[in-house]
C-alpha cells in the first residue's frame, strides 16, 4: 500500500506503487506512474503522464513536468525543475492565450541511479545518463553522459563519478571509485564500467 499524506493532491487516475509515500501539499497528476518505494516530498509536482521507476526520491518543491521519464533510483533534489517547453510563450504570435493544442511538450529523461542537485534546472529535451550527477544550481541544456558530474550555467562535465556518487580518481588508464573500488574506462568522452 502507498501512503498519501493529508493535504496531498493525488489523481485517482495516477498509479502509485506499493511502499511509495506522497507528502503534504504534493500534487501527482493524471496518468502519472510511480514505481514502488518512491518518495514525493512536500509541495512537489509530478505532471500528467510522468513515469518514475522504483526507489525514486523527489524532494520538496521539485517540479517534474510531463513527459519526463525517470529511471530506477533517481534522486531529484529540492526545488529542481524539469522543463517541458523548448520555446515557451504564454500567447500565440497573434496575441491569443496559448492552449494545450498550441505546443508540443518535450521531456527530460533521467537514467537509473542519476542525481539532480538542489535548484538545478534541466531544459528539455535532454537526457541525463545513468549514475550521472547534476550539481546544485546547474542549468542543463545538453545531454549528460553516464557517470558524468556536471556543474555550472550552462552545465559542463567537470569530473566523473561512480555509483556511490563520489568523484573518481585516475589510476593509470582507469578511473577508480575511492569508496567502492569499482573501476571504469574512459573512451571518447564516455565512461564504461570495467568487468571485474
Amino acid at each position: 500500500m502507498a501512503f498519501v499524506a493529508p493535504g496531498a493532491d493525488v489523481s485517482s487516475d495516477a498509479s502509485i506503487g506499493d511502499g511509495s509515500k506522497i507528502w503534504h501539499l504534493a500534487q501527482v497528476r493524471e496518468e502519472a506512474v510511480l514505481g514502488e518505494n518512491c518518495i514525493v516530498g512536500r509541495g512537489a509536482y509530478i505532471g500528467t503522464g510522468v513515469r518514475m521507476g522504483d526507489n525514486c526520491k523527489v524532494q520538496n518543491y521539485a517540479l517534474v513536468y510531463e513527459p519526463a521519464v525517470l529511471g530506477t533510483g533517481v534522486f531529484i533534489g529540492p526545488a529542481v525543475v524539469l522543463t517541458n517547453d523548448t520555446y515557451p510563450r504564454a500567447i500565440t504570435p497573434d496575441g491569443e492565450l496559448k492552449s494545450a493544442h498550441d505546443w508540443t511538450p518535450v521531456g527530460v529523461t533521467i537514467g537509473d541511479g542519476a542525481s539532480i542537485g538542489a535548484r538545478a534546472v534541466c531544459v528539455a529535451p535532454v537526457t541525463i545518463g545513468r549514475w550521472a550527477t547534476v550539481a546544485a544550481g546547474a542549468v542543463v541544456t545538453k545531454d549528460v553522459p553516464d557517470f558524468a558530474l556536471v556543474a555550472g550555467v550552462p552545465a559542463r562535465r567537470i569530473r566523473w563519478v561512480g555509483k556511490a556518487g563520489v568523484p573518481l580518481e585516475r589510476e593509470g588508464d582507469l578511473w577508480v571509485c575511492p569508496s567502492t573500488g569499482e573501476q571504469y574506462r574512459e573512451t571518447n568522452d564516455e565512461l564504461t564500467e570495467v568487468n571485474q
